[in-house]
């Protein structure tokens, strides 16, 4: 025994695989939106959410890996675990909310895959537009084709398209450091400050959310490292949390400094991403040809990360509810999604900030709120009651939730 717990402590490529994994998973087309979202409120707020984006990324998905760790079935998924710890009847709701927080997410970024191949066939290579129907049809059954080759294709694919994404996000901060400007650093007022970092939370605590991959990330761990699946969880997703961190605020503190603050209001009324203004501003064909690329690999690895999610709180809705046997039932869902996405972009609907801005409060609350619930009802769970992470977690839940719902009231 100890010498398997000798064996696990060490760093394996097993866990790099789903450090990519979760990491790809989190940094999807947002990333291209961040920095102007996160920077349009000047230096302090942007400074603040710099040193809370540690704790609340790796306090939050940890709270819930541990969540789904507590069951006391070997196999349980999300939907098993809330059932078993709210009782049937929560437990479906919750996970009905929960497969609902996701697929929204994955309508938008087949509808964002689609336009972005199709602007770049158009734009930089020079062709016609080619057949909407077939080009988002061959996408949508290209990512889903990766999805039903087993989990070491998938791992396998993250690697192979997140080592680029962290290249080219690397590259692009240092190759815009002779532009940089020091921004104007003036004494906040403390009532429009609070309500700009309030409001900040929800952009902060999205653009770093791997939750959809977070259930099937934590079963992996407790069938391969069984009674050290806890310890073995929580590196990961440290080390996950550590690198979206630096390479992901690096990226929006070169952007944001490359930018005037004149600039960045007008990057956010023209509503482009941050390096297709930037390549407009400096009129640098470089910097548009490197969006696409970005946009492109950074869509698909969170599309797969959070199909992940959805394929498996689908699977664990329709065993429950009806007779289906898993295959029956994993089947039906993969042929449903992939007909909606299709549907979905081929038509390239308006109405998809809306349904992200609905999904967005569920995933606050499944994130933050139902895990830190759970540490004062579940026993497993209770040593973690007087932990400060825990609480911290319920506080930036409940400001994400309430950030939100003001945005879709008042914004």
């Amino acid at each position: 025994m100890e010498m398997n717990s000798v064996s696990n402590s060490r760093w394996t490529k097993h866990d790099t695989h789903w450090v990519l994994s979760l990491f790809g998973t989190a940094v999807g087309a947002g990333i291209l939106f961040l920095p102007i979202n996160i920077g349009i409120g000047g230096f302090w707020p942007l400074l603040i959410m710099t040193a809370l984006a540690f704790p609340m990324t790796y306090l939050a998905h940890r709270g819930l890996a541990r969540f789904v760790l507590s069951s006391k079935q070997k196999n349980a998924d999300f939907t098993d675990v809330v059932e078993e710890h709210f009782g049937a009847g929560a437990g479906r709701l919750i996970s009905l909310l929960y497969f609902f927080s996701i697929f929204p997410i994955l309508l938008i970024y087949g509808v964002g895959l689609t336009n972005t191949v199709d602007s770049f066939i158009v734009n930089q290579l020079g062709f016609g537009s080619p057949s909407r129907i077939l080009l988002s049809g061959l996408l949508v059954a290209g990512m889903i084709a990766i999805m039903l080759g087993g989990e070491k294709l998938l791992l396998r694919a993250f690697a192979i398209l997140v080592y680029p994404l962290v290249g080219v996000l690397l590259f692009l901060s240092l190759y815009l450091v002779p532009n940089w400007q020091m921004p104007v650093v003036s004494t906040p007022d403390v009532a429009s400050l609070t309500q700009l970092l309030w409001l900040s939370v929800p952009i902060v605590v999205f653009s770093f959310s791997h939750a959809a991959a977070i259930s099937s990330f934590a079963n992996v761990q407790r069938r391969h490292y069984k009674s050290e699946a806890v310890q073995k969880s929580e590196a990961i997703l440290r080390i996950t949390s550590i690198m979206l961190i630096v390479f992901v605020l690096l990226f929006v503190f070169s952007c944001v400094f490359s930018l005037t603050p004149e600039q960045m209001e007008a990057a956010k009324e023209s509503n482009v991403s941050v390096l297709s203004y930037l390549a407009n501003v400096y009129n640098n064909p470089f910097i548009a040809m490197l969006g696409p690329l970005v946009a492109f690999i950074a869509i698909t690895s969170s599309f797969l990360g959070h199909f992940l999610g959805a394929r498996e709180s689908f699977n664990g809705l329709a065993t429950k509810q009806t007779n289906m046997s898993y295959k029956v039932a994993d089947k039906a869902g993969i042929a449903f999604m992939f007909v909606a996405i299709w549907i979905c972009s081929v038509l390239n609907p308006s109405i998809l900030d809306m349904m992200g801005a609905i999904s967005g409060p569920i995933i606050a609350m499944i994130l933050f709120i139902m895990p830190t619930i759970a540490v004062f009802k579940v026993p497993a769970l209770q040593k973690y009651k007087s932990h400060i992470g825990t609480y911290f977690v319920l506080i930036v839940g409940l400001l994400a939730v309430s950030a939100l719902l003001y945005n879709l009231s008042f914004g």
